[in-house]
């Protein structure tokens, strides 16, 4: 990587971090990217402990004088992102990294053409995204649900916006606080702000990280924020984030079916119980070979497919509930004026890196 970019394409990169292992190889690669480097490197700590390992670490010495350590406050992506832009200086371009993907080899020089292509209405340019699965057989469900983010909008895995643009609609909404749909928000919000958002040319892989056998439950609570997209965006911003609809109607009547077997054996219905053990077995069944049929189908990945997908109905309408009582004095979005004031925000006070 050479010096920083020319004025007019000067860029800094956020990277928010819990400190996983892939923050090293994301900084390398970054650093040995070829062509114009970033004004600044902002690394945001956002670990609920951040008296651990110091990330200074990660750090490659090319960029080590360039790189500010700032805390996140563990609040979650949203509110990382937002601290690490304000701490970026003034540039007029940033470029959000997630702290597992690892920029191509030529990632600078692409960029480079990428915003020297962007108009002046432009305020965000995507990468693509490249998620490597298994050559010698069938990815897992977990590694099909990664692989997702190469189609995904906007995502923020590699995704350079605006700084002026940035200012304009006040940042991520720090509502999320989870690695979904702070991205499509925050697209939704610049679109009605006036700006246009482009597909750049730039590539960078996105590796899938390990992951225990219950993550698909514990992704479930995305549907709390998609409660809170309804609230913010209307009914149809599926439609205009390109984002797929999933499964929330069949989980909810799984649930419902389950509820029913249960209510009915407690209040001596047989009828109604077996009706609703049956709707949910079915139901449930459907789902699991679903799931099962296009994978690796081994012993683990079918024990583990059969399990979760018995809970993920429950687990979706909870949280889908529970979203509705979060988010219940959520007002509609609002429009943002194109070019308005930014909000006034103290950077926080961070850690530079000597060289």
């Amino acid at each position: 990587m050479t010096g920083p970019a020319a004025p007019g394409g000067e860029y800094a990169v956020v990277v928010p971090t819990l400190g996983r292992p892939g923050l090293e190889v994301c900084l390398r690669a970054l650093a040995e990217a070829d062509g114009p480097g970033p004004a600044r490197v902002v690394v945001v700590d956002d670990r609920p402990d951040p008296s651990g390992a110091p990330l200074t670490a990660a750090v490659p010495p090319s960029l080590r004088s360039r790189t500010l350590v700032v805390p996140g406050g563990a609040r979650g992506p949203a509110a990382a992102r937002n601290t690490g832009w304000r701490a970026a200086g003034d540039v007029p371009w940033v470029v959000f990294l997630d702290d597992d993907v690892v920029p191509g080899p030529t990632w600078a020089d692409d960029l480079a053409l990428d915003l020297a292509g962007a108009s002046v209405a432009t305020a965000g340019i995507t990468a693509r995204i490249e998620v490597p699965l298994p050559a010698d057989r069938r990815p897992t469900d977990w590694e099909r649900n990664t692989a997702g983010l190469a189609t995904a909008r906007w995502i923020t895995a590699d995704m350079a916006y605006r700084r002026r643009a940035l200012e304009a609609v006040g940042g991520f909404d720090e509502r999320f606080r989870r690695a979904f749909r702070e991205d499509a928000d925050l697209a939704l919000r610049v679109l009605d702000a006036g700006w246009t958002l482009s597909e750049g040319g730039r590539t960078t892989t996105h590796p899938v990280r390990p992951a225990g056998r219950w993550v698909s439950v514990r992704l479930q609570a995305g549907n709390a924020d998609d409660v809170l997209m309804t609230r913010l965006h209307g009914r149809g911003w599926w439609r205009r984030a390109e984002a797929p609809r999933g499964r929330l109607p069949v989980h909810l009547a799984v649930t419902a079916a389950a509820l029913a077997a249960a209510g009915g054996a407690l209040s001596g219905r047989p009828g109604v119980a077996a009706a609703g053990a049956a709707g949910w077995l079915a139901g449930t069944a459907e789902f699991a070979l679903a799931r099962i049929l296009p994978g690796p189908r081994t012993r683990d990945e079918i024990v583990t497919m059969a399990l979760t997908s018995a809970l993920i109905p429950p687990a979706a309408a909870w949280h889908w509930l529970r979203g509705y009582v979060v988010h219940r004095a959520a007002p509609p979005r609002a429009g943002h004026r194109l070019g308005g004031p930014a909000p006034g925000h103290r950077p926080p006070v961070g850690e530079r890196l000597g060289s």
